[in-house]
């Protein structure tokens, strides 16, 4: 499996990932779910340098973060 490949297939878990979350979002699993799905969508981000992207999804990860633990 090339990087390339590697990369995009991980942008689709993390894809399958955020539009699950939504429906238990009320939940730790859910944040987490969200939260996996934002870090595998910002390799794809990281990688097409689109950096508002980046900076919206470490965001959202950091306030997912926030919810679950506090």
């Amino acid at each position: 499996m090339t990087h390339k490949s590697c990369i995009q297939l991980m942008a689709w878990i993390g894809t399958v990932c955020l539009c699950l979350a939504p429906f238990t979002i009320d939940t730790p699993e859910g944040k987490a779910m969200a939260m996996v799905g934002l870090v595998m969508l910002t390799l794809q981000a990281i990688e097409k340098k689109c950096y508002n992207l980046v900076t919206l999804n470490t965001i959202g990860f950091i306030g997912y973060a926030y919810a679950l633990y506090f």
